[in-house]
């Protein structure tokens, strides 16, 4: 559906020359739904800004359904861009008009008379659940009806891939999860290929197949949802997930000190990550009893990925020195991720 190779694009800064895009290269199916992930900074917008060519990168090529973008005259260009839809973080709707003729917009250069395109505006309001809402300006809608605005105003020319830029981050956390659950059904109900520009891993966990995860103008790593939550290689990435994980509290008192991570002598701080069966499996009480353990769950949590469970647990273990280092490896064996987090 989508092909980005090596794209490249830098920008003239007060500093000199800033490298946006440095060297960028991945592949969007099509029917699936992509996530871009970074810091502010990271090159995440200017990447999408580039997919449509609103950014014209340097090096590289863009490829669309096995056309290249980037070798199109700006009248072809017009012509591929109908197929591309696109939504932004502040809804860019027109305060003048109407939910329906901000709807409307972009079929002006349809050859559509003003009653079909009414009647096509308004079955799109009905599909992001805003069909009483045609008569209502911006300023009376709050910020979740905006949005489902602009989603039915992307989706009027009926496009084949939707760019979501930070389209969730002037939202509150219940309002994200509404919107999300809206591309998730375009994406299943109309087969609508989607690239999602986030900072914020939860957002990628909620819907994305695949994401790609970018630092300094580069993508440093990318893969399934499940697979990059499960494994990740790369500092940034872990950050990402912690921040998505409530396990992020337990490294704050780790670096407090709290008294609840204090160990006694000859314990030892375990984190354990269990990955699709071994969630499945009675781990804790099968080493407390295969290894003459004591074992004190300090914090748990799971998640399902993408119709698989991956989970997380903190223990604290007690026990002989060898029979931890045995257990530890059997749980290894097990496809269970062990990190010594503290020794006393």
């Amino acid at each position: 559906m989508l092909r980005l190779e090596q794209l490249s694009k830098t920008f003239d800064g007060r500093e000199g020359r800033v490298e946006a895009v440095r060297d960028v290269s991945l592949t969007v199916k099509a029917g699936e739904i992509y996530g871009i992930i970074g810091a502010s900074g990271a090159g995440k917008s200017t990447l999408v800004r580039c997919i449509n060519l609103l950014e014209r990168p340097e090096q590289g090529s863009v490829w669309m359904d096995d056309i290249e973008l980037t070798a199109l005259g700006e009248q072809q260009l017009r012509q591929v861009r109908r197929g591309i839809g696109m939504i932004f973080q502040h809804f860019n709707l027109m305060a003048s008009r109407t939910v329906l003729d901000n709807v409307l917009l972009p079929l002006r250069d349809a050859a559509l008379p003003r009653p079909q395109a009414a009647d096509k505006a308004r079955s799109l309001l009905k599909l992001v659940g805003l069909s009483d809402k045609e008569a209502a300006y911006p300023s009376q809608l709050s910020g979740g009806q905006k949005q489902r605005v602009a989603i039915a105003r992307a989706l009027a020319n009926d496009p084949k891939l939707l760019l979501c830029d930070e389209a969730t981050s002037a939202l509150d956390p219940q309002t994200t999860l509404s919107i999300l659950a809206l591309l998730k059904q375009l994406n299943e109900q109309l087969g609508l290929t989607i690239v999602l520009i986030t900072h914020e891993m939860a957002v990628i966990k909620e819907i994305c197949h695949r994401v790609a995860v970018m630092e300094d103008g580069r993508v440093v790593e990318q893969g399934d949802v499940y697979g990059v939550f499960a494994h990740p290689r790369e500092h940034v990435t872990r950050r990402f997930i912690d921040t998505a994980s409530p396990l992020q509290k337990i490294y704050r008192l780790l670096a407090a000190d709290s008294p609840i991570l204090r160990l006694q002598k000859g314990e030892q701080l375990l984190r354990l990550k269990f990955h699709r069966q071994s969630a499945a499996q009675p781990y804790i009480s099968d080493i407390s009893r295969r290894f003459h353990l004591d074992m004190n769950i300090i914090f748990g949590d799971i998640d399902i990925l993408q119709d698989a469970p991956l989970g997380s647990l903190v223990v604290i273990v007690r026990g002989q020195p060898e029979d931890v280092a045995r257990a530890t490896d059997y749980l290894r064996q097990s496809d269970v991720d062990v990190e010594v987090m503290k020794r006393a």
